[in-house]
């Protein structure tokens, strides 16, 4: 009958599994500090600073189980299957890996043997008044000259089948270890494994079906039915339906117990008991979850199925010298409660927080990229081609600019456009057909243009009410800076807008200085370069703009600030 029950187990694990694996688990925001207990949140603080390396355990919920199933005593007397069982369960996860839970369970068990007993004098059960020969039936009546329950000691002897049916109740505390929660290659899914054991009481309640309806035992029907065997009866199963049959639905006598050597609650045999098992879990969504499970039992009692004495020679009986214990399989439903907490641990992966970091950081510090420019320029030594002297405009490989390609650098040429016929030249740069005077060339003519050298300079902008340069805005003025370097006779306007009240005069001018001081200090700038313009019309009051100085444009590089005492304020 056993096989039955573990057929039926596997087929129903088989079924969910299928359903289980699709189901993703997930993790939580190790940032979210909503769900981490006060006791826990100095950790969790020394984490998001980044002084300490590990997350702080999150608050997770508790499960509630209920669950039904099949129960099944293991005994000397064959067990009939199915018999139903009852359990609830409470739950609390330690870590991702071990948990607890408090189990009750309440069973009902069931035997029939197919096979006839004749030593059972000793048990109490199928003897009347403690006497150790067992009552003689004639015609369905008690036969006795001395008293109603004893008889002649020449007698024949009678033939029964034992049987019986019991009551379980235990309480134990059992130790959850999750197997499978822990993955290094793949994300947690929706369905664990897991092996349970402990310790807890039980309670149990036995009692045997001896006497048929009117009092009677039962001696006739089984000795018809021991007399048919050979020529009506085949099997096993076919004696157990005619003693069905045979016998009523009642289980009227107490079998055999303890008596008073052992301890007592509530009026039924208390025994300690130790509890193995193993399931799996099904998750169904984030509050609930379908378990299978098996367990076993084991009571330092023989007395489960009522008998303890072993059929030996004819007319002796001896004690079986083993324990009873019982096995329940279950299927349950478990629900997670708790409010502002993460499911319960044994459903999340430990990983999670790790990989996600290794993948996309959020919290980890990370060192700013070192890019060495020895000399300068604006170009990183990996591509740089040249060390540049100090102020020389490059090229993108980090080569002096020679606009007229006479030889001489940009930066050094007194004549920047030297023409080819007037090559080559000095080490000025300058070329042998010299000008007798200045009226030979353009007002302006060889100077260069700085709206075409810098190009369209960017616009930084601000938040609301600050005056703080974000890092995007940094990499922008980190570029206005590169283009100056290269084109040192080219000056830049830096414009500030709004000037309706106090307020927006001293926010544009603070913006307009921060802008100037960030490229003076950090670029490593002239301030002579810059020309301060602040409060102008036109353009959008949180942001600057910055153009190239047109020709002969001049103007301050700093201006006193309109309102100081409402700037400190």
């Amino acid at each position: 009958m056993a096989s039955k029950k573990y057929s039926l187990l596997a087929g129903l694990m088989c079924l969910l599994a299928s359903y289980g694996f699709s189901q993703m688990g997930s993790s939580y925001d190790v940032k979210d500090s909503s769900v981490i207990p006060s006791k826990r949140m100095p950790q969790h603080t020394e984490f998001l600073n980044g002084t300490y390396n590990y997350p702080a355990k999150p608050r997770n919920q508790w499960e509630v189980g209920v669950k039904v199933g099949t129960f099944t005593v293991s005994g000397d007397v064959p067990a009939v299957f199915p018999t139903p069982g009852f359990g609830v369960h409470v739950r609390k996860a330690f870590g991702y890996v071990f948990s607890m839970r408090l189990e009750y369970m309440y069973g009902i068990g069931k035997g029939l043997s197919w096979k006839p007993a004749e030593n059972y004098a000793k048990n109490s059960a199928w003897t009347v008044n403690g006497y150790s020969a067992p009552l003689r039936i004639d015609n369905g009546s008690l036969v006795s000259s001395q008293t109603q329950y004893g008889y002649p000691a020449n007698e024949p002897f009678q033939q029964v089948f034992y049987n019986y049916r019991t009551q379980v109740q235990d309480l134990s505390l059992q130790g959850v270890f999750t197997l499978n929660n822990i993955r290094f290659h793949k994300a947690k899914t929706g369905l664990t494994l897991y092996g349970f054991g402990g310790i807890g009481g039980t309670i149990y309640n036995t009692k045997v079906n001896a006497l048929g309806p009117n009092g009677i035992p039962y001696f006739d029907a089984f000795n018809n039915i021991i007399a048919s065997t050979a020529s009506t009866y085949k099997n096993r199963h076919q004696i157990r339906k005619a003693l069905r049959s045979a016998m009523d639905k009642t289980y009227e006598t107490p079998a055999q117990s303890q008596g008073n050597t052992r301890p007592k609650l509530f009026g039924q045999t208390f025994k300690p008991s130790g509890t193995i098992g193993a399931g799996i879990a099904i998750k169904l969504n984030k509050r609930l979850n379908l378990a299978i499970e098996d367990r076993q039992t084991f009571i330092k009692d023989d007395l489960l199925d009522g008998q303890q004495w072993q059929e030996h020679a004819r007319g002796d009986a001896v004690l079986t010298g083993d324990f009873d214990s019982y096995n329940y399989g279950s299927i349950g439903l478990n629900i997670n409660l708790g409010g502002k907490a993460v499911e319960p641990l044994w459903w999340l992966n430990p990983l999670d927080y790790a990989y996600s970091e290794i993948r996309n950081p959020r919290l980890m510090r990370l060192p700013k990229p070192v890019l060495p420019d020895s000399d300068g320029d604006g170009v990183t030594d990996q591509f740089d081609q040249e060390q540049t002297p100090q102020g020389c405009p490059v090229d993108t490989h980090g080569v002096s600019r020679d606009t007229d390609g006479d030889g001489v650098p940009d930066c050094k040429d007194k004549e920047l456009v030297t023409p080819t016929y007037c090559q080559p030249v000095d080490a000025d740069g300058v070329g042998k057909c010299p000008c007798p005077d200045s009226t030979c060339f353009p007002k302006g003519w060889g100077k260069p243009d700085c709206s075409v050298t810098l190009g369209a300079l960017p616009s930084v902008n601000f938040k609301q009410g600050t005056i703080r340069i974000s890092d995007d805005a940094k990499a922008l003025l980190a570029s206005v800076g590169a283009r100056l370097r290269n084109s040192p006779e080219c000056k830049v306007v830096v414009v500030g807008y709004c000037s309706s009240n106090k307020r927006e005069q001293q926010l544009s001018w603070d913006r307009v200085n921060a802008v100037i001081n960030y490229l003076v200090e950090k670029e490593g700038l002239s301030a002579e370069r810059f020309i301060f313009q602040y409060g102008q019309d036109g353009g959008d009051c949180n942001t600057v703009d910055l153009r190239a100085a047109g020709e002969g444009e001049e103007g301050p590089n700093t201006v006193p600030a309109p309102h100081p005492n409402l700037r400190k304020k």
